[in-house]
């Protein structure tokens, strides 16, 4: 019998059938990464590498349920949010892990799917601002995302730094723009603790394979801060993995494929 300690990290966020992004991205990205992953499902798509034809929001009771299960049991040292959906959801996420005060709390604010389905709604992005990023250690929104949260248009990297002024302001300690959409400066990364930027470059893996990449990302970084990593060291672990993640993602499906999150145990 193994007595061997490791990290705990809960994720919070929603089923994806298809397995590519969502909880099952997250899960995968967390275990490969290192750490023991406990989940929280907010919603359940019906999903794959081509579309999201379905979503079913869980009530927030039974979300409340999970988390009171698992903060009841295990030493949890960091969170990572994926999609919410709702206003209500994103209310009571944030109900529940404030007394929790997990100091370790990455909120990626999933607002669309990789084929262009809605998943957050509007009204909630304000319950976001408000009610969760005040917790949040750091706060990992794509170009869409960013755009979104700031009212800016981002097509450059000094575009990203007046989006990241912005949301810094809504109190969390870090933001991370991931600058995989973004046109001039693909692959790289924008980080700002509200003093300093800075910039992670890496490859450009050429591959129309990049499902459920932001969810891997974030729980990457997670799992890397429950290690004891600062951001910065977190965030660059975190985009070496997912850059090979991505070297040997999976075309499987007849869409976009997700990344190969075991890439390593393959030979």
């Amino acid at each position: 019998m193994s007595t061997q300690p490791i990290k705990q990290v809960l994720t919070i966020a929603g089923s994806d059938s298809g397995g590519g992004a969502g909880i099952q991205a997250d899960i995968k990205a967390m275990s490969a990464n290192g750490v023991f992953a406990m989940s929280v499902i907010t919603a359940v798509t019906a999903q794959n590498t081509e579309e999201v034809t379905d979503v079913f929001e869980l009530p927030t009771s039974i979300i409340a349920s999970q988390i009171d299960a698992v903060f009841d049991d295990f030493d949890v040292v960091a969170v990572k949010t994926g999609m919410l959906s709702s206003t209500a959801i994103v209310e009571v996420v944030a109900k529940l892990l404030r007394p929790q005060k997990v100091e370790n709390l990455v909120v990626d604010p999933v607002m669309i799917s990789k084929t262009g389905h809605a998943l957050l709604k509007p009204e909630a992005i304000e319950a976001m601002k408000t009610q969760l990023f005040p917790l949040a250690l750091l706060v990992t929104p794509n170009i869409h995302e960013a755009q979104q949260l700031s009212g800016i248009e981002i097509k450059t990297l000094a575009d990203a730094r007046r989006a990241a002024k912005i949301i810094h302001k809504f109190g969390c300690k870090y933001v991370l723009i991931k600058g995989g959409h973004l046109p001039t400066e693909r692959a790289t990364d924008l980080l700002y603790d509200g003093n300093f930027f800075n910039v992670f470059k890496g490859e450009v893996i050429d591959t129309p394979h990049t499902h459920g990449t932001g969810c891997t990302f974030a729980s990457a970084i997670a799992a890397h801060l429950a290690r004891g990593k600062s951001v910065n060291e977190a965030v660059q672990t975190a985009k070496t993995y997912l850059t090979e993640a991505l070297r040997h993602s999976l075309a499987i499906g007849h869409g976009t494929g997700p990344t190969n999150h075991f890439y390593f145990l393959q030979s």
